[in-house]
């Protein structure tokens, strides 16, 4: 079936009323269509808020546990559905049954478009490299929009919500940019996305507890080049394996590797020429300097720090910006909330928020970066992973580990069993956050560190991380 790309008139499900769904049947009624939002709760489960904001929406509701029928209305053409939604999901296999296609709303956002967009995957480093990409194009006089899956405390705007913003343009010689960070989850069901770049930061195990395996999670990853065209860039790490894999099957005239390791072999590429960051893509005559690596602020610690900054300075360049731009925004930037966030000092020690840190990768690039004794927290609802590669970083910096949330017991069974036995398991984040400045002396640092997802005692990594600088503000009172 084809699929309509005039939405006026046309019937459309979406599928989840988190912010995603809301925006896109929002969006979809604005173009015309006649939407029905579907979710797994019914209403008399939503909250008051919850139930406002779809009526606000301009679009129907009804829940599938009651009907599934109501939530495919004869004559449907489309389904749009939220990435919490999992491929294998019943009311998404429905809709294929019925014949009606599926798409994302990252899809539905490019669609609806007139922007050029750069989009940033990869397990870890998304965050960092979007918000560093938006800063070079602003410090290079461009005017960029940073949105998609990025999630930190003020910065929330979905991809179809700023693909509706600009859906026409004042100035088409002089568009804003869509800078886009993007999840597994929503690359799902895309067809025609084409960012104009395209960044993979890297591939390691997550989400295993959504996906079947590795392979089928890094197979997700890959499809954020799978319909770019010539004139569009992919940007890769080279120096990750499973990255490497999938820039290894891409068309050579739109592919560009990024190292923090010496490139050699490549006319082309983003990477560290005697501790210097530079770049050079198709078109340009010769490598453009960035800045030297002893130029990076306290906010941008640790190696993988410098491949975040090398992908993000190609991406932004390929959009428009300048090399002096790209150094900047390097030089300036002031941090992610809850990605290695300082929070405060209290009596010689220091106190960093990381909740982001949601995975076995992230943890070893975290403990690495550090330089001074460390009192590590950890804990939370594990998806899945192999907490073993851990134990030589646990080894190396943490003077002690305290474990809490759901899962604490499997971090604490992988310790062991490596021979790291420096732990102690609490009940809570907050008891765990007593313990370590009662424990931690002048001089260490305190890491939220959780290596887990939130979902066990909080609402979000966000909410975690925002605990957390609450209890160690409560500690400094004292």
């Amino acid at each position: 079936m084809a699929l309509p790309m005039n939405f006026k008139e046309q019937l459309i499900t979406v599928i989840g009323v988190g912010n995603s769904g809301l925006d896109a049947a929002r969006v979809l009624s604005e173009l015309g269509a006649k939407v029905t939002l579907t979710d797994s709760k019914t209403a008399e489960e939503l909250s008051e808020t919850q139930l406002s904001e779809i009526k606000a929406t301009g679009a129907g509701f009804a829940p599938y546990v009651r009907s599934l029928d109501g939530a495919f209305p004869a004559g449907t053409s489309l389904t749009v559905t939220s990435p919490g939604v999992p491929r294998h999901a019943a009311i998404l296999q429905e809709s294929l049954r019925r014949n009606i296609p599926v798409i994302s709303e990252i899809e539905l956002a490019f669609r609806v478009t007139k922007a050029p967009m750069l989009a940033v995957t990869g397990t870890n480093g998304k965050t960092t490299t979007t918000m560093l990409a938006t800063q070079m194009l602003t410090a290079s006089g461009r005017h960029p929009i940073i949105c998609g899956n990025i999630s930190a405390d003020s910065l929330k705007k979905t991809l179809v919500s700023a693909a509706y913003e600009t859906r026409e343009l004042e100035d088409p010689q002089k568009p804003p940019t869509l800078v886009a960070e993007i999840s597994s989850f929503q690359l799902e069901w895309v067809e025609t996305f084409a960012p104009l770049a395209a960044v993979l930061t890297n591939i390691t195990p997550d989400h295993l507890d959504r996906y079947k395996d590795f392979a089928e999670y890094a197979e997700s990853k890959s499809r954020i080049f799978a319909a770019q065209k010539f004139g569009d860039l992919a940007i890769v790490n080279y120096g990750n394996p499973a990255a490497r894999a999938i820039g290894e099957t891409l068309p050579a005239e739109r592919l560009l590797w990024f190292s923090r390791d010496l490139l050699s072999g490549f006319d082309y590429g983003a990477t560290l020429r005697d501790g210097m960051l530079v770049v050079r893509l198709p078109g340009m005559l010769r490598y453009e300097q960035i800045l030297h690596v002893t130029e990076f602020p306290e906010t941008l610690p640790g190696l993988h720090s410098i491949e975040n900054a090398l992908a993000a300075s190609a991406a932004a360049i390929h959009l428009g910006a300048t090399p002096e731009g790209a150094a900047q925004a390097i030089r300036e930037f002031s941090g992610v909330p809850h990605r290695m966030e300082f929070v405060a000092e209290i009596d010689g020690v220091r106190f960093i928020n990381n909740s982001m840190s949601t995975n076995v990768a992230a943890g070893i690039s975290s403990l690495e970066a550090m330089n001074r004794p460390t009192v590590l927290i950890a804990g939370g609802a594990d998806k899945g992973s192999d907490f073993s590669p851990l134990l030589p970083s646990l080894k190396n910096h943490v003077k002690f580990t305290f474990l809490y949330g759901k899962d604490a017991g499997k971090l604490e069974d992988a310790f062991w069993a490596g021979g790291y036995t420096t732990l102690r398991r609490v009940d809570t984040l907050e008891d765990a956050i007593r313990e370590a400045a009662t424990l931690a002396t002048p001089g260490d640092t305190v890491l939220l560190t959780p290596i887990c997802a939130s979902f066990d005692q909080f609402d979000n990594f966000e909410h975690r991380g925002r605990v957390f600088r609450d209890a160690v503000k409560a500690l400094s009172g004292r």
